[in-house]
């Protein structure tokens, strides 16, 4: 009973805090500029309810910022300030995801934008309220504000995928790779276990997360493949290189896989098209390591580096030449807006 209590007390006293803030708002008005609707939506994007982010204030932080040149940056402050300022671990949550959706809502451009404002300090996705915060209720913050700082070097490209920024004919393998993996390493630790089957806001949010690591393993994928069957044609330096980046791929498949097979466990979400992760052992490397001074790839190594792992549920076969995916992951971006599903 006093939980319920001490909750409708939070919500009571948050909302007097959101009116206060957006009825301010409107009596600077910013020189007439329009920018205090963008705060508005702002404040009532990230309201101190249980509930998601509402789509109209999505649709309307973008129409507003489309309608007035220059108000990027303003957006950015206005979501730092947000942030920066509440000691309530919803309205920080949702400021996160805020700027995690804005980031797959507008065009190029719009994107672009966002991230200049990250780069050059007008958008922080931290406070100190959240960093000296060691209550476990937030530890899921502390991860997604790590997965968002990744999140900012990859953009999406024509294509509706994700790729790493300036990464336009750079080598597949010796760039797109090791991103691939950096941005793996950020997912594994977005731990499930730290998101409550009750919080449906951070189970949302690691949706999202999850979603985006699907795209990014399809290349991950790729690459380990590519790398493969491009060792034997590698000076000496570049296959101690290769070689490093597969014992580096050895260990986040394992942990892929198993993060995966927990997040079926934990977030109920049925529409969540899980990738088989193939498992690369240290055993396959150590053999690929030995055969270096053959002329061709044993096919066996081939093999043993591309099989995918069973999850207990399906088994599924694929081979190098082909894409390491079990299921097609198909990735629709509009120009004006992408909707999450904020259902679980």
């Amino acid at each position: 009973m006093g939980v319920d209590i001490q909750g409708k007390l939070r919500l009571a006293l948050g909302s007097v805090k959101d009116h206060a803030t957006i009825g301010k708002a409107m009596i600077y008005n910013y020189d007439g500029k329009g920018f205090s609707d963008i705060e508005i939506a702002v404040v009532r994007a990230t309201g101190h309810d249980y509930g998601p982010i509402d789509d109209k204030y999505m649709h309307e932080i973008l129409f507003l910022v489309s309608d007035s040149p220059g108000s990027i940056y303003f957006l950015a402050e206005r979501i730092s300030r947000r942030l920066g300022k509440t000691r309530d671990r919803l309205v920080a949550l949702k400021s996160l995801m805020l700027i995690h959706r804005l980031l797959r809502g507008g065009n190029r451009f719009f994107e672009q934008q966002l991230r200049n404002a990250y780069v050059f300090g007008h958008l922080k996705l931290s406070s100190r309220w959240l960093l000296r915060n060691s209550d476990p209720s937030v530890c899921f913050l502390h991860k997604y504000v790590g997965y968002l700082e990744e999140r900012m070097r990859w953009v999406i490209n024509p294509g509706g995928k994700l790729e790493p920024v300036m990464s336009q004919g750079m080598d597949m393998v010796f760039f797109k790779l090791p991103k691939c993996q950096d941005f793996i390493d950020r997912v594994l630790k977005s731990s499930p276990f730290d998101v409550l089957a009750c919080d449906n806001l951070a189970q949302v949010a690691m949706i999202n997360t999850l979603k985006e690591s699907f795209q990014v393993y399809m290349t991950f994928s790729e690459g380990v493949a590519a790398l493969v069957n491009m060792m034997f044609d590698l000076a000496r330096p570049a296959r101690a290189l290769a070689c490093d980046i597969l014992k580096r791929a050895s260990q986040q498949s394992q942990e892929l896989h198993d993060l995966y097979e927990k997040s079926k466990r934990i977030i109920d979400n049925k529409k969540l098209e899980y990738p088989s992760v193939q498992i690369i052992t240290m055993e396959h490397i150590t053999a690929l390591e030995q055969c270096l001074g053959c002329s061709t790839t044993h096919p066996s190594i081939l093999n043993s580096l591309t099989k995918p792992a069973e999850t207990g549920r399906q088994k599924h076969d694929v081979s190098v030449s082909t894409t390491l995916f079990s299921c097609t992951l198909e990735t629709k971006i509009s120009m004006v807006w992408v909707v999450f599903e904020d259902e679980i």
